[in-house]
């Protein structure tokens, strides 16, 4: 007599990885700014790190602004390999508990008219001097990822491991722009929920700013917030489903 097959239940492990993965991306994608480290050209490759502002991709790659003229443009322009550190520590009785996510890859210039508009949809105040000669968008190539949630609590993950599904991204680079004029027009008062319900954050007039397949970007004023959905999602409708589903919390 055949035996049956015993019941099987998902890997913690592989379920541990899954949730630090999406706990990673979430983690970037709120950050606005996260420090830089480079290899100083003029000093033999000491490390030289730098305090930058970060917009992301719909894929979860890196794009910059920088000063042509900065010490870690010219020492990327000799060596690519960079890592972004991106951290909610500060404000920790004790940071160390707190998580933060170490990015490795090379940063390289780009002039690609996404990349522009992610950032400065996500730094409008830029928008004053990214025009200017001697500045330049650029974008991290990811390699690697670190993440620490705190004690004993580390994970290392290969880039397609970390980056949003590529067919989502690709699919929400075309949406985003619909959506975005629609929620803003027709759904005022559901992004004020958003807000106000779910994240707390007052005030009346909110903006949608940007989508991705792991949230939404909302701005009033110089305040922004993140509004996170419950799981990545894919398509279009997959957008409008979350967006009507967080609709209707409570908070």
């Amino acid at each position: 007599m055949a035996k049956k097959p015993k019941p099987t239940t998902p890997n913690s492990n592989a379920v541990d990885r899954a949730q630090h993965a999406r706990t990673s991306r979430c983690l970037i994608r709120r950050a606005r700014a996260a420090t830089l480290s480079t290899a100083l050209k003029s000093a033999d490759g000491w490390p030289y790190g730098s305090l930058i502002t970060a917009g992301f991709d719909y894929d979860l790659s890196p794009i910059l602004l920088f000063s042509t003229l900065s010490d870690h443009t010219r020492n990327l322009a000799v060596d690519s390999r960079a890592s972004l550190l991106f951290e909610e520590t500060s404000r920790l009785k004790n940071p160390q508990t707190g998580p933060r996510v170490s990015v490795l890859g090379r940063i390289t210039k780009t002039t690609d008219a996404t990349h522009q508009r992610r950032f400065l949809a996500q730094h409008p105040e830029a928008a004053l001097y990214a025009g200017f000669g001697d500045f330049a968008f650029f974008r991290m190539d990811i390699t690697r990822v670190h993440f620490v949630g705190g004690f004993a609590k580390a994970v290392w993950f290969k880039a397609p491991d970390i980056l949003s599904d590529a067919k989502a991204a690709a699919a929400l680079s075309k949406a985003e722009s619909g959506v975005l004029v629609h929620m803003n027009e027709d759904h005022g008062d559901a992004i004020d929920h958003y807000a106000n319900a779910l994240l707390g954050r007052s005030g009346r007039g909110w903006r949608m700013t940007g989508i991705d397949p792991d949230g939404a970007d909302l701005r009033l004023g110089g305040r922004t917030a993140r509004l996170e959905f419950a799981e990545p999602v894919h398509t279009r409708k997959a957008i409008r489903e979350e967006l009507v589903r967080l609709a209707r919390l409570d908070g």
